[in-house]
């Protein structure tokens, strides 16, 4: 079962841009940890984010998670969806942390778990045919996500080549086409955690 766990950089793009039911298509269980969707219905968010976190999705799986931060200090700079996150994965187990802040990514590097942020997850989708992803780009454009346009070009263009190879009868080997972890989707995304940022 592939166990994923949502802070609430992904979640808020992937509503702003009308893209969050494709969650439940990539993976088996979404979990959230409470602080995430406080932070989701935080008078700041914005007004569709603060309503569809009013009114969740069956697939999404909520769960309360005691934090200490006190015992790591690398945990104390992070905010509370991000430390409830990481402590969630721990306490599941989790296969993947949806998470785009760059300094919560390079903490849960750290504590090995495998993490995709925003461009991640739509490029994942892009590959199995499940959106359009430059349509997708388009809109995450217009929102206040930061990301070097570079990154998205790259990410457009190799599934463009994906999409092409596939229209016109060639195969795929499980390597190229798994959406696994470690895969080229995992690569792209860990890229962009470094270069992509929610403001």
């Amino acid at each position: 079962m592939r166990l994923v766990v949502a802070d609430t950089g992904p979640l808020n793009y992937l509503v702003l841009i009308g893209e969050s039911d494709i969650l439940p298509k990539l993976f088996e269980a979404v979990f959230v940890p409470e602080a995430v969707r406080s932070e989701l219905r935080h008078r700041d968010a914005p007004p569709t984010v603060r309503a569809w976190a009013e009114r969740l999705p069956a697939w999404l799986d909520i769960r309360q998670v005691p934090v200490d931060a006190d015992d790591d200090p690398t945990l104390r700079t992070l905010d509370d969806g991000e430390r409830a996150a990481l402590a969630l994965a721990r306490a599941l187990s989790a296969d993947l942390i949806l998470m785009d802040d760059r300094a919560a990514v390079a903490v849960a590097h750290a504590q090995g778990f495998v993490v995709t942020g925003t461009l991640g997850v739509l490029d994942l989708a892009g590959r199995r045919g499940l959106i359009d992803l430059g349509a997708a780009f388009a809109r995450l454009k217009a929102t206040n996500f930061r990301c070097r346009p570079e990154i998205m070009d790259a990410l457009l263009a190799q599934i463009t080549v994906v999409l092409h190879l596939i229209r016109s009868g060639g195969r795929l080997g499980d390597e190229e086409w798994s959406a696994g972890f470690d895969k080229p989707v995992i690569t792209d995304a860990g890229r962009s955690s470094k270069e992509c940022s929610s403001a």
